[in-house]
């Protein structure tokens, strides 16, 4: 499972709420001790001096408070002699004092000339209230975690078949899905009929999926063969045709511009190809010297731009290597190169080659902003003054997204393109090196 995942999310909510369920249990148990201690006693404390001096009134040898917890002093104010020292100088109203055995709270009330001290010791009712405190908090968490973990075991089981059902969809292999995993045991385990539903639609994806990847595996085995011989034969027959002496220059035109548009197909085939058969098995990788690439593409668009009175010229700080199937940087570079001649009517084409990409700009018709955002569309054309598919630099998007080599392109209208590739993890060697 992720970070994120059910079981970890559950057992993080269930834990906060216990969490939060016993800081206030906690709390309203300390309140409710305060209370007790405070406004219980002085309430007691306030009753019990009304009711000394009521029957003081007619009984003036009515006996003063005296039990276990609570003692009574009367004295003529201002004579404190007969009182103990802890209780001179206290004036009316409630007093607390602290003690080596715990806490005592005096409250003293005045009837003409006298005065009576009520000591209430605290000890027992401090220890009553931990004792009634600590019990009952102690059974309430008991019952509170119980509760808790009798519910994340309910609720682990509610979500144990989605995540099994996760951790298979995340095992699945896209280039050979197997339905049965969400068919077999798993289906058969499950009680809840909507994690059934879930198991019988996830295993008919999955069919769906393996009879759209075996579909892909045939075209590109079939198209790799099928596409590429007729192409084949296209460009030995022109070549052919050329080669003869009785064709006239109208006609060799003709011919040189059906040999430069099978060039062009078989391209396209080749690219497509290496996108496809990439989803399947991936391809094999090698050092590819990104400067002979360059060398190579820029000999074969010179030969198509024939007479265009276009200046091509290639500038390298170092020689640059990159690890990928070797055709991928040519199709990239030669789209790039192809698209920067097509749209450059006369002027130059510059190619420079730096330790961390290349950048191809031309002094060509340039595009407008709302054309840049568009330029890597399929089948966009930024005018009619090209000539191709509108899907060179849909192809070149395709590859630097595949190979994570990002690509920028800045252009201005009548002034040029600039494009930049990046090749984040290419080595740069020295030019004069090997």
């Amino acid at each position: 499972m992720t970070k994120g995942g059910l079981k970890k999310r559950l057992s993080r909510t269930f834990g906060l709420q216990a969490a939060a369920i016993s800081i206030a249990t906690v709390v309203g148990i300390y309140l409710a001790g305060v209370i007790l201690e405070e406004i219980l006693i002085t309430q007691a404390l306030v009753r019990e001096s009304h009711h000394f001096w009521d029957h003081y009134r007619d009984d003036p040898n009515f006996p003063r408070p005296d039990t276990h917890n609570l003692t009574g002093y009367l004295a003529t104010i201002g004579d404190e002699s007969d009182l103990p020292a802890r209780l001179h100088g206290l004036d009316a109203g409630f007093h607390d004092q602290e003690q080596d055995t715990g806490f005592s709270t005096v409250y003293v009330s005045d009837n003409d000339d006298l005065r009576l001290y009520l000591v209430f010791d605290g000890e027992e009712v401090s220890a009553l209230a931990a004792w009634f405190g600590i019990v009952p908090l102690t059974l309430v968490l008991l019952v509170l975690y119980l509760s808790v973990w009798i519910v994340y075991r309910v609720s682990q089981r509610a979500v144990s078949p989605i995540t099994a059902l996760a951790y298979r969809v995340n095992r699945l292999d896209p280039d050979a899905p197997d339905p049965a995993v969400f068919t077999d045991d798993l289906a058969h385990s499950i009680a809840d009929n909507e994690v059934q539903v879930l198991s019988r639609a996830l295993a008919g994806f999955a069919e769906r999926l393996r009879a759209f990847v075996e579909r892909e595996r045939h075209f590109t085995r079939d198209a790799s063969h099928e596409l590429r011989t007729p192409l084949t034969v296209i460009g030995i027959a022109t070549d052919v045709l050329l080669s003869r002496d009785d064709v006239g220059e109208g006609a060799r035109r003709d011919i040189e511009r059906i040999k430069r548009s099978a060039r062009d197909m078989e391209e396209l085939v080749e690219a497509f190809l290496l996108l496809a058969r990439e989803t399947e098995q991936g391809l094999a990788a090698d050092s590819v010297s990104i400067n002979e690439v360059v060398d190579e593409e820029v000999e074969r668009v010179k030969l198509v731009m024939g007479d265009k009175p276009v200046d091509v010229t290639v500038h390298a700080d170092c020689k640059l290597l990159v690890n990928a199937p070797p055709r991928v940087p040519a199709v990239l570079l030669g789209n790039l190169l192809k698209n920067a001649i097509a749209y450059t009517d006369s002027g130059t084409v510059r190619v420079s080659i730096d330790a961390g990409g290349v950048t191809i700009e031309d002094s060509g018709v340039g595009m407008e902003p709302e054309q840049v955002s568009q330029a890597f569309e399929p089948f966009f054309r930024g005018s009619d003054q090209g000539q191709g598919y509108g899907i060179g630099l849909s192809i070149v998007r395709r590859m630097s997204d595949r190979f994570d080599w990002p690509i920028d392109i800045h252009s201005e209208p009548d002034v040029g393109t600039r494009v930049r590739v990046s090749f984040p993890r290419a080595r740069a060697m020295r030019l004069d090196e090997s």
